[in-house]
């Protein structure tokens, strides 16, 4: 599929619902889930201290985690481009909806 033909494809979604599979479609590789596990989870610790010390700067490393993870994991294990380069609300959803299923042995870590 095209670039241009799958990004009309993304954009065709009108509810995470409809979205969701896609997003678990664009992490098919296991290195790339893990990543992003690792990346929400260094996100979450990030928030925490956040909320602990009451520093802003935790913020921008939770986002640098987070992202940073997932985007390697994209680049050099899934070889595609992240979703939230296409859809960044229901992307950034579906990191914390697949973090969830992960925890929930619903989707394989």
């Amino acid at each position: 599929m095209s670039q241009s033909a799958d990004l009309d494809r993304v954009r065709s979604f009108s509810s995470f619902a409809e979205f969701y599979p896609f997003y678990l479609g664009e992490h098919s590789n296991r290195m790339c889930r893990r990543l992003h596990f690792l990346g929400s989870t260094l996100a979450l610790l990030c928030l925490a201290m956040l909320v602990r010390s009451g520093d802003w700067s935790w913020l921008l490393y939770g986002l640098l985690a987070g992202y940073g993870c997932a985007w390697l994991g994209h680049f050099g294990f899934e070889k595609n481009k992240p979703a939230s380069f296409k859809r960044p609300l229901y992307s950034f959803m579906g990191d914390w909806v697949m973090y969830r299923d992960i925890w929930l042995g619903r989707v394989k870590l």
